[in-house]
């Protein structure tokens, strides 16, 4: 099976390879056999990138450990679905795994895209394989998932403990879904350069690609926050390290791309930003690939340092300078049909939201980046931490926030003092009645005030959005206004589904502004010690130590330390926290020992509890208690974020964009008996 994995490997490699070179060699224009080889290579790649994964599922399950990436990343006592998650828990696997989903992907275009843009596919199939061709070198010259060892292990290294856990099964599939998918705007936006049809069709072409890839991005980072949270028992779950940066920024930059397409359809207007913003996107997926695999910068998520490293970089610098360099070729090409006409208009505020969206996106990566350049340029590493980052992205968040309640609510083109002071008096009185609340039961912090103020300021202009809907509906139809809204959202699925994605956005800000309330307490503990802990909302939490249990589980000896809980003197349960050791079936000790944290959620506030370990071998435990208010809606934003990103790419629910026209002059028209 490794031999055929190979050959599968070799195989996929030559045919990218003809299939890239055909593509942007031209000579498929005129003729139709080589235009249709095209496409077959593409479903010819698939096919063995197929077989190859097939190949190496095969080595998993059957626990071939002279595999040299079977040995590392399995044993025979690691849990049979954990063994499921093992093909990307390495780099090997998971470079497998990106050209196979690559590959699955450009088939995709090339199956379901509609004939109308079939002129831009050919460019499409070949940027599409050439970044496989990529792929698949890496994997046959750096990082072959096949290689052999000299001998056979009676058994395996096993799967780090930290990823022993189910939000691994997901997490990491979902953001290489996300990073994968990409490619095809990028492959559309290439294509429409390198044609020069440079109108919206390529945009159009690609709407449920640029849905999707956000809507995997997005759940990929909420659910690695997740396991953050869950796993790695610091008590939080955004610290901005660099590979968590590294995944935030294409998320950021797609989001500014969905804005502002709306602009180029609507409009005619941001041609150029737009196909920067992709190209731009497309990049830094490959720079979020770079960081997670050369070693070059320290983070709990990152492989180990390898010479993949030198590959990706190589390939994020050439790919840079050719896109730009043909991006600039066709510059004149790109200039818009009207300018804009007013600071105050939907037009601008998406252009202030685009603007603030990259400028997060820049200073996120500019601060990831810095250790970098800071050791090139003085020979020493600066860290950036956590404070340069909020301090430079927690107002530029505000002013995001805010604007995501402004934009929906402003005209296009230009907007009327009336129609400022008939979109704006509700939402902005809701923004306020909640920071007077807040201000009366005490809050003085001024960020977090201003982010539930401005969160209270969104949610006034989606209600009064969906109000306004449902009551045109219920008097034209005579629906009910729970029926008028289900039809609302069903008709009109990008509209407000997109306000369905703001309302996650608002929910998420709320929780981050709660979590900065958070209260920490360390103690160590005999059994039947209590310790006391207060919450931010006023809640007194005992919790007495009950003692430590050993026991072994699976391929782990877990102890675990166990509390009882009242809550404001009331009975809540008991809750536990594990250190595991993990152990393979030669009972020799593999890894250092992982945490389990102990978590009780409610809608109000998390009680967070990490059992640090004994002392001198007793059951005297040592405790760290946290309160982390809010968190949950971290998780339920998420959601939100998700099920609005969902509807909106839904098919069906609005008409298709039609093509932008001049007027035509020598018509007149005129309605039947308006003359008096």
């Amino acid at each position: 099976m490794t031999l055929l994995g190979h050959f599968a490997l070799w195989a996929g490699w030559l045919i990218a390879l003809w299939a890239g070179v055909l593509a942007f060699s031209g000579k498929w224009q005129r003729r139709p056999e080589l235009r249709a080889s095209l496409t077959g290579a593409v479903y010819a790649v698939f096919g063995c990138m197929v077989v190859a994964s097939l190949a190496l599922w095969y080595g998993l399950v059957t626990h071939d450990f002279n595999i040299e990436y079977v040995a590392s990343y399995t044993s025979r006592t690691l849990p049979e679905y954990f063994v499921f998650s093992a093909f990307w828990a390495g780099q090997k696997g998971s470079l497998l795994l990106w050209v196979v989903v690559l590959s699955l992907f450009a088939a995709m275009a090339q199956f379901m895209t509609s004939r109308r843009y079939a002129d831009l596919l050919p460019w499409v199939a070949g940027v599409t394989m050439i970044v496989a061709f990529f792929f698949i070198t890496v994997m046959l010259f750096s990082a072959n998932p096949f290689e052999r060892l000299a001998f056979t292990p009676p058994d395996g290294r096993g799967l780090n403990p930290q990823l022993q856990n189910l939000g691994m099964m997901i997490h990491p599939p979902m953001l290489y879904l996300g990073y994968i998918s990409v490619t095809i705007p990028f492959a559309f936006a290439i294509a429409a350069l390198m044609s020069g049809k440079l109108d919206a069709g390529w945009i159009r072409a690609i709407r449920k690609w640029t849905l999707l890839s956000w809507l995997f991005l997005s759940a990929g980072v909420v659910l690695g926050m997740w396991w953050a949270y869950v796993e790695l028992g610091w008590g939080g779950y955004w610290a901005w390290d660099p590979v968590e940066n590294a995944s935030i920024l294409p998320w950021l930059t797609m989001t500014a791309f969905l804005h502002s397409v709306m602009i180029q359809e609507k409009r005619g207007m941001l041609k150029r930003w737009n196909l920067m913003l992709i190209i731009g996107t497309f990049l830094l997926t490959i720079f979020g690939t770079f960081i997670t695999r050369s070693g070059v910068i320290a983070s709990v998520h990152s492989f180990t340092q390898s010479s993949v490293g030198y590959y990706f970089l190589a390939f994020l610098v050439l790919t840079g300078v050719l896109s730009f360099t043909l991006l600039y070729t066709r510059w004149d090409g790109l200039k818009a049909d009207v300018e804009l006409e007013s600071m105050v208009s939907r037009e601008a505020a998406f252009l202030f939201n685009n603007l603030i969206l990259v400028g997060i996106a820049f200073s996120v990566l500019w601060g990831t980046l810095f250790p970098i350049l800071s050791e090139l340029v003085q020979g020493t590493k600066v860290t950036v931490g956590p404070p340069f980052f909020n301090k430079v992205n927690v107002p530029l968040g505000l002013a995001l926030l805010a604007l995501t309640g402004i934009g929906p609510l402003i005209a296009w083109r230009k907007a009327s003092i009336n129609n400022l002071k008939r979109q704006f008096f509700l939402p902005v009185a809701s923004g306020l009645v909640v920071v007077a609340v807040l201000v009366v039961l005490g809050m003085r912090d001024l960020y977090p005030l201003m982010a539930i103020g401005l969160a209270g300021f969104v949610a006034g202009t989606v209600v009064q959005e969906f109000y306004r809907g449902s009551r045109a509906r219920h008097r034209i139809h005579g629906e009910s206004h729970p029926v008028a809204v289900l039809r609302l959202i069903g008709r009109n699925r990008r509209r407000y589904g997109g306000y369905i994605v703001h309302v996650g956005i608002l929910l998420l800000f709320v929780a981050f502004a709660g979590y900065s309330f958070r209260v920490d307490k360390e103690a160590t503990l005999l059994p039947g010690e209590s310790v006391d802990v207060v919450s931010p909302f006023g809640h007194t939490y005992t919790l007495t130590h009950l003692g430590v249990s050993q026991y072994e589980y699976l391929n782990r000896f877990v102890s675990q330390a166990t509390v009882e809980i009242e809550k404001d003197g009331v009975p809540i349960g008991r809750l536990s926290s594990e250190k595991r050791q993990h152990i393979n079936s030669l009972r020799e000790f593999e890894f250092q020992p992982s945490t389990e944290v102990g978590i009780r959620y409610t809608l109000q506030e998390d009680l967070y509890i990490v059992y640090a370990g004994s002392v001198e071998g007793t059951e005297e435990a040592v405790y760290r208690f946290t309160i982390n208010p809010l968190v949950v809606w971290v998780w339920i934003g998420g959601v939100v974020l998700i099920v609005g990103g969902i509807i909106t790419m839904w098919p069906g629910g609005y008409g298709p964009v039609r093509e932008r026209r001049p007027v035509q002059a020598g018509y007149e028209a005129e309605l039947v008996g308006s003359r008096t």
